[in-house]
């Protein structure tokens, strides 16, 4: 009788061999870089915590719209491509209304409330779309294999983009400033925080936590997951497949179009390709959460931000590169495929080996 060790032996293959060569090569080389930075003293306690709370902001970004993905992969066990531009036509329409706003004054004297119609613009603007996807250009194929879906995806994410060039043109667009968010708050100790970093923050915590209790605590939530874990049973329990898939990507959109904007205050400008790179690392987010998992996609999306933020300095400058920061892209995919060789189902994605992979 084979012991289990003796198993395991017997199914390594030489990929997994090379696997494993490449993530621990990668892994001495994070952690000699580390040491070295922090050795040399280059950075100041406030220069780390400001790489700390920018990554924050910018993952609680990568959060919000991982949770799109993770949802409709949940439901429908598809990568949503078009998700990216489901992000970018909420804030990019909501532009034309914010700049109204500024060129009328109205954003002077009345910030709060024109702050509160941007999101809802843009929250009604990503829902819609993200309703007419699901109706129009999934729907019909959901019987169909998973690589039709895929390439539907890639198809309509190619189309909306350059739909919203056509409506909006090709130039960037400037988003209007908003002067309640200009400067910063001083804590202790010569501590500063950007107001704008500390609304995003709180803003995407709101919307993550909100949504989560909708998903777990709600009738509509209840049917949600239900359908996640099996459509046949929830169908045979009452529950509406169609409207509840539906609703699925409702969700995603209304979290996608607020997220828009955040990203839209900090970067403060809008193009109608602007849901590319944000898109693939929301993915990659919920990649490394797990993906499917909520919690997942939240946690994948704050450790994402933080990577691109501390990475290039904490991994880079103790090997004297130059312009580490230009490097962020490429520490926040390797750390991807770290998680990747060693766990694959993503940080919290005990489940999907069986369920859903």
């Amino acid at each position: 009788m084979p012991t289990k060790f003796q198993r395991w032996k017997e199914s390594i293959t030489a990929t997994d061999i090379v696997m494993w060569f490449i993530g621990f090569a990668l892994m001495v080389f994070i952690v000699l870089g580390s040491i070295l930075t922090l050795r040399a003293g280059r950075y100041t306690p406030v220069q780390w915590f400001d790489f700390v709370i920018y990554g924050l902001a910018q993952g609680s970004i990568y959060a919000l719209v991982a949770m799109g993905y993770t949802l409709v992969y949940g439901v429908l066990r598809m990568i949503n491509f078009a998700h990216s531009e489901v992000f970018m036509s909420g804030p990019f329409t909501a532009y034309y209304v914010a700049a109204y706003f500024s060129r009328s004054s109205l954003l002077d004297s009345h910030p709060i409330i024109c702050l509160i119609i941007v999101f809802i613009v843009s929250m009604a603007i990503s829902t819609l779309i993200a309703f007419l996807l699901e109706r129009i250009a999934y729907r019909p194929l959901r019987n169909a294999p998973r690589l039709i879906p895929l390439i539907t995806a890639i198809g309509a994410s190619f189309t909306l983009m350059y739909l919203f060039r056509g409506l909006y043109g090709t130039g960037f667009q400037a988003y209007p400033v908003w002067e309640i968010f200009s400067g910063k708050w001083t804590l202790f100790k010569g501590l500063e925080i950007g107001k704008i970093q500390i609304f995003v923050i709180f803003a995407a915590a709101l919307v993550m936590v909100a949504l989560y209790l909708f998903i777990q605590r709600t009738r509509i939530g209840k049917a949600v997951r239900s359908v996640s874990e099996d459509k046949d049973a929830a169908s045979l329990m009452g529950v509406d497949i169609d409207k509840t898939i539906s609703i699925t990507f409702i969700i995603g959109g209304a979290a996608a179009g607020a997220a828009g904007v955040l990203y839209a205050l900090v970067f403060k400008q809008v193009f109608f390709m602007m849901g590319f790179i944000p898109g693939i690392k929301a993915f990659t987010a919920a990649v490394l959460g797990g993906i499917g998992n909520i919690p997942g996609a939240m946690l994948g999306g704050l450790l994402l931000g933080l990577l691109e933020s501390l990475g290039p300095s904490l991994f880079l400058d103790g090997y004297n590169i130059a312009a580490p920061y230009q490097l962020k892209d490429a520490i926040a995919f390797l750390v991807l495929v770290l998680v990747l060789i060693f766990r694959p189902t993503g940080l919290l994605g005990e489940r999907l080996a069986v369920k859903k992979a």
